[in-house]
């Protein structure tokens, strides 16, 4: 901490208070690339937080659903400091003793061949990209240089200049160009659009495509959608990439929002009702919160067009990261965490459609499991979902808004249903203090 006796420091933040302090000392040495709420937090446990004058709230965000398996989860807690004692990086240039056994449970897990490590959720789509890009040549026979991907219309996939070159948010590409080529934009949930675009255009190697919406403001889409997505994927000789970095992982009430409503207990394959996405991308949540991972998994087929040399990452791998991430999913399994999102996840839709019956503010209730957003009667750039968040956050909720009209609501997944019905009421009061009079 700084020295607050020196004139010149408390000069400089005119600190009022522990929490000012943490905020004036961003502000000045930080970039402005984030708005989040006034909250400075200092630790965490389950489903709580605490913030630096030990003011206790419910999460509600779950740092966009990378904590499903509660903060400061013991049993990834032991682990770490196990591993960190013992061996933490080595690159990819050496093998270790915990990659291997991490990419054989999760590849059993999740039913696929082979898993690529890599470290952030962006990276995960910048490596199904290369994927795909690179299957086209070499297995669909496509002219070099010609291989487009489609994507949906309000996607969001990551921030890295590749990946924004496909959004359709103008403060997420706008003075960042010139933007990467390739890629073509339909309606999400329109599966009459992605067959016009299949029929038209024959260089088209692969669907990118979020199960459910999130940054979007969880938009799902019909329940028959992802099993047509695949069907046309199939005829098409086109790769279904399935972006389940924040829908994955049991957030959704499956262990993947492709799914559908499965048992969990056996890999995804299994499952009657899955749609089975020819790439996977997860993250988040393959960490339960405590270090960046992610991975892409696929078959053989696909996963063989990459040869040494040729796409990797120092970081992606190392034994610590493999050894927090098969933990993490062992966690989401033994726990039945998919099992509880889904019970919770209408116990919660439920109430809020009960109390949207008489609401003037709140038109609707969207989700899945628990991942879940409400819909405000106001223009998307209103400020109206932020103020009901900064009043949650004073009831002792902490959530955020994907708009000015749409607040997420993310709890952890280890939430118990008195959690969840208490956090019910503080939401609905909090809102009825925004109702007309």
């Amino acid at each position: 901490m700084l020295n607050k006796k020196n004139g010149d420091i408390e000069k400089l933040f005119e600190i009022e208070n522990l929490n000012n302090y943490h905020l004036n000392l961003e502000k000045k040495f930080g970039a402005n690339d984030y708005h989040p709420l006034p909250v400075v937090l200092k630790k965490g446990e389950g489903v709580f937080l605490w913030d630096v004058n030990e003011k206790k709230y419910y999460d509600f965000l779950s740092a966009y659903s990378a904590v499903n398996q509660g903060h400061c989860h013991p049993k990834l807690v032991n682990l770490i400091k196990n591993q960190a004692e013992t061996l933490t990086l080595t690159s990819r240039a050496f093998h270790n003793n915990k990659l291997g056994e991490y990419m054989a449970y999760a590849t059993k897990l999740f039913g696929f061949d082979q898993l690529l490590p890599m470290n952030t959720g962006a990276e995960g789509v910048e490596t199904s990209i290369k994927l795909s890009r690179k299957w086209g040549y070499l297995k669909k026979k496509i002219e070099h240089n010609k291989a487009k991907i489609v994507v949906c219309n309000n996607n969001f996939h990551g921030r890295t200049t590749t990946v924004i070159s496909f959004s359709t948010d103008s403060g997420s590409k706008d003075f960042f160009g010139p933007h990467t080529p390739g890629f073509i934009h339909i309606p999400h949930n329109d599966i009459d659009a992605l067959e016009n675009e299949f029929n038209n255009d024959k260089n088209i190697v692969s669907f990118l495509v979020e199960p459910i919406q999130g940054e979007a403001g969880v938009n799902v889409p019909d329940s028959d959608y992802l099993k047509k997505v695949r069907e046309l994927c199939t005829k098409f000789n086109v790769l279904m990439i399935a972006d389940e970095i924040q829908t994955g992982l049991g957030r959704t009430g499956s262990l993947l929002a492709s799914c559908g409503n499965c048992s969990c207990k056996s890999y995804c394959e299994q499952q009657k009702s899955y749609v089975r996405p020819d790439i996977l991308i997860l993250a988040k949540a393959l960490s339960g919160g405590t270090y960046p991972i992610s991975a892409v998994l696929c078959d053989s087929a696909i996963m063989e067009v990459i040869q040494p040399g040729q796409h990797g990452s120092t970081f992606g791998g190392n034994p610590f990261a493999a050894s927090i991430a098969k933990k993490a999913l062992e966690i989401i399994i033994e726990e039945n965490l998919a099992q509880n999102a889904r019970k919770l996840g209408e116990i919660f839709r439920y109430s809020m459609s009960e109390y949207i019956k008489t609401s003037k503010i709140i038109t609707k209730i969207r989700g899945k499991g628990l991942l879940n957003a409400i819909v405000i009667n106001d223009s998307p750039d209103s400020e109206t979902a932020w103020n009901i968040c900064l009043r949650l956050k004073d009831n002792g909720l902490l959530a955020k808004p994907t708009h000015g009209n749409i607040i997420r609501f993310a709890p952890p997944l280890v939430i118990t249903k008195d959690q969840l019905i208490d956090c019910i009421n503080i939401i609905i009061l909090t809102i009825k203090e925004f109702e007309p009079k």
